[in-house]
Parts: structure tokens; C-alpha cells; sequence
């Protein structure tokens, strides 16, 4: 075999860093060894791997071509290691969500796995559907969970459980005691909506189709908690997912408004690389959020 595994190790960490520095501190690694370690794998095959542009790298075509392989053959190796070292059951998974997901959904989950696989590592990144899906596209994330639709060529994008959005303000704003809302009230509302890039945003745009040039947009804030507390001060209404507002019905403190003509609902979807090598760990977690929905 022309080439080792800290080559490929080096190839990949460049790629994802696009940076022989930073590339070195993830791997531990002086900046010279990473720079002798990819000439070596380039100068095996005679090709470039990256284009050298300044102080930054980007993969070539041929480096394109070849990455999704060699990001499925590291996690192959990887875990063949595990076996060997009869560390199986202690799995590694970097998962992604979004925000109603990461916050009100995973953790449960996440709990349940660790109490299956004893000394398992997992890692949650919580951030908006656009970030979760660069992320799994660059191999940095495992497994993204989102609440918004994607058109990725190489992202395989599977629903997994049913949501609804909800309308709801503050129990003492007026629309509150209102039986349903027409769309000269949603039109005279004044909202408070999460921020472009989010799958909450695509769904209520989409929910508002016809309309929603018209809609006065008060605020755009990137976090669940914060729209519900401006809501609750009273800055305007809301439009989050069921899921997340259940407390908050339940305890009084945010009313839900009842839009009947108006279809908020909407799926969660699994996003995995389409060359990502599906490891156990990976079936298992998949399946665990199956059976939760």
C-alpha cells in the first residue's frame, strides 16, 4: 500500500481546515510533519491534492474526487481499531441539531444510547438547519437531525417524525381571547421570528405564503427561549414549534392563537453524507430516534 493512515489522517484534517496550521493543532502535530506528511501522500501518486492559494489550501479536483472515499475509509479504519482494542461498545458520534431539536427532543435520546453503550462518546453541536447541513457536508458531523428541507446533491436527506408550528402570544395581549385569527390579523401583528437559515423561519414563510410580504417582522432573534420571552413581554406574537411551547401552555404564560386557515405543519428530517460509511453507532442512533418519534 503506497500510503499510511496519518496520511490520510493529514489529507482529511486539511481538507476540513483548508489550513496546514490549524490542521496541525486538531491532529496534535507540528506544522512541518503535516506539511511532510502531504507532500509524501501527493508525491506517492504524483498528483496535487489541494491548489494553493496564499496561505490557504482547497481541494483540487482530484482531492474533490477522492474525499468522500477516504472520509469512509478513516471511519472504517477507525472502527476496525475499536474492535481490535475490544473497545466496540464504546462508540464515538458527533450529532447536529437544530434548535427546537437539540433542546426539547435529543438529549433524552442521547441518554438512552449512553445507558445502551457503556463509555460511549457523544457530542452535540446545536445551530440552524443551513449550519447543521455544511457541517455533515464537510464530514465535521456524523449525523445532523434538522427541522427544514434541503436540496444537497451529496447529502441523503430521510423524514423521522411529524411537527407542527404554533402561533401564540403573551395571555394579555388582546388576540389572545380572539376565537381564531383572519389574515388581516396576522397582518397587523407585529412578529418576532427566528432568524433566515433556520427550518422554523422556511416553515412559517411558507405557512404565510401570499401574505407574507405584508407582515410587519419586528424582531429576528436566533434563539427558542429568547422569542419566548419577548412574547411574553409583550413585543408581539410568535410562531414556534408545538413541541417547545408545551410547558409554556400548560403553566399560562403564553397563550396559543389559533390561525385554522393557515397549514403550519411540517416534518424533521435525518441528514447524513451520502458516501459517510454508516458504522453501528450511527444505525443505532438512527433507529433510537425512530422509535422516540
Amino acid at each position: 500500500m503506497n500510503f499510511t493512515l496519518r496520511q490520510l489522517e493529514v489529507f482529511l484534517a486539511v481538507a476540513r481546515t483548508q489550513s496546514v496550521s490549524r490542521a496541525g493543532r486538531e491532529l496534535s502535530l507540528s506544522q512541518s510533519a503535516v506539511s511532510g506528511a502531504l507532500a509524501d501522500f501527493e508525491r506517492a501518486f504524483e498528483v496535487s491534492l489541494f491548489d494553493r492559494i496564499g496561505k490557504r489550501l482547497r481541494l483540487s479536483d482530484v482531492g474533490r474526487s477522492v474525499r468522500s472515499r477516504a472520509e469512509s475509509l478513516w471511519d472504517e479504519a477507525a472502527e476496525f481499531e475499536s474492535v481490535l482494542t475490544q473497545q466496540a461498545g464504546a462508540a464515538r458520534l458527533r450529532i447536529g441539531a437544530t434548535l427546537t431539536i437539540g433542546n426539547y427532543v435529543v438529549v433524552p435520546i442521547m441518554a438512552r444510547f449512553m445507558r445502551e453503550e457503556p463509555g460511549s462518546v457523544l457530542t452535540l453541536d446545536v445551530a440552524n438547519t443551513e449550519t447543521i447541513a455544511q457541517r455533515v457536508a464537510n464530514f465535521e458531523l456524523d449525523v445532523g437531525l434538522v427541522e427544514g428541507e434541503l436540496s444537497d446533491s451529496e447529502l441523503e436527506v430521510t423524514a423521522f417524525r411529524d411537527d407542527e408550528l404554533v402561533v401564540f402570544s403573551s395571555p394579555s395581549d388582546p388576540l389572545a381571547a380572539t376565537p381564531f385569527l383572519t389574515d388581516a390579523d396576522l397582518k397587523r401583528a407585529t412578529w418576532i421570528v427566528r432568524e433566515h437559515g433556520s427550518g422554523t423561519r422556511q416553515a412559517f414563510e411558507r405557512a404565510m405564503s401570499g401574505i407574507l410580504p405584508e407582515l410587519r417582522l419586528g424582531l429576528e432573534l436566533q434563539h427558542t427561549e429568547a422569542i419566548k420571552k419577548a412574547v411574553q413581554a409583550g413585543l408581539g406574537v410568535g410562531c414556534l414549534s408545538r413541541i417547545a411551547l408545551a410547558d409554556d401552555f400548560a403553566q399560562g404564560t403564553l397563550s396559543p392563537l389559533a390561525v385554522p386557515h393557515r397549514d403550519f405543519r411540517r416534518q424533521f428530517y435525518f441528514v447524513l453524507h451520502k458516501q459517510k460509511h454508516v458504522s453501528p453507532a450511527i444505525q443505532r442512533w438512527l433507529a433510537l430516534c425512530r422509535e422516540a418519534a
